[in-house]
């Protein structure tokens, strides 16, 4: 049993093997996250066919790539960019992610990369992970309806040949993890954790022993901040979706009072 591999999102199979798919969605976006942000090296198609799961029995398993023909490897520059654009959009940081849009040639444009990658506008106030309110989502409306198609056209066309390469492996990762259910902070805090870490690989590679120990210091406390940010958000959506579910059990009894009441109550004649 333990030889049989299978797709990454058959829940069945995992199902059968004992898998938590939450697990799997987990070990899947952290290895594409060491393997985009600290060494710069990515697998151009990951869809489910070119990812397997191998069960190692009582729960355990190993994920198997296939297809190693499509590797890109990512220009050392975009690379520190790419993690700079994403420490930027976890906490938000409308200065730095505008200015990382010049850096990447789609000037205005950059605005966009929170709404592409963490479904929040750059000027949003809902919290990182959480659903978009309704007046948000109008405006968001507004604003993509204001694009035509030389917009979309010069955006892409302005984008690096490694940021197309990105955007095409992160869509299938999501389309992976929304298979298997995973809630979105897996993906957001794996991405936090890696780009912080891949920020500063140059820095310890270049630095002695003291100033690598300070180097690894510095990183485990910015990790640390960009974590509460998510654990926090995650927190927020976890507590609304208790309440509604309050707020509908109460609506659901207050019914089924009534009805009570109004099946037993005869007016008098």
């Amino acid at each position: 049993m333990f030889f049989l591999k299978d797709k990454v999102d058959d829940l069945d199979f995992l199902r059968k093997a004992d898998i938590s798919p939450t697990k799997v969605a987990k070990a899947l976006i952290e290895l594409f996250g060491e393997m985009i942000f600290i060494h710069g090296f990515v697998h151009g198609d990951p869809h489910p066919g070119n990812i397997l799961v191998s069960p190692r029995g009582q729960g355990r398993f190993s994920l198997v790539l296939l297809d190693h023909g499509i590797y890109k490897e990512l220009d050392p520059k975009f690379r520190l960019d790419y993690c700079k654009l994403w420490k930027a959009l976890i906490s938000l940081d409308v200065p730095k992610i505008l200015e990382l849009g010049e850096q990447f040639g789609v000037g205005k444009y950059a605005k966009y990369f929170p709404l592409i990658f963490t479904g929040r506008t750059i000027y949003s106030k809902s919290a990182l992970g959480t659903q978009v309110s309704g007046e948000e989502k109008t405006r968001i409306k507004q604003d993509l309806s204001s694009l035509g198609m030389d917009d979309i056209s010069s955006f892409m066309e302005s984008l690096p040949p490694d940021f197309l390469v990105i955007l095409r492996t992160d869509g299938l990762l999501r389309s992976i993890l929304g298979n298997l259910g995973a809630p979105r902070h897996v993906r957001l805090l794996a991405y936090a954790k890696c780009a912080i870490y891949g920020h500063e690989e140059q820095s310890r590679l270049e630095s002695g022993a003291i100033n690598r120990l300070s180097l690894r210091v510095k990183t485990s406390i910015s990790y640390l901040h960009l974590r509460i940010l998510i654990e926090l958000a995650r927190l927020l959506v976890q507590f609304n979706d208790y309440k509604h579910k309050i707020k509908d059990k109460l609506s659901w009894m207050l019914l089924k009072i009534s009805r009570d009441v109004l099946g037993w109550y005869k007016p008098l004649m």
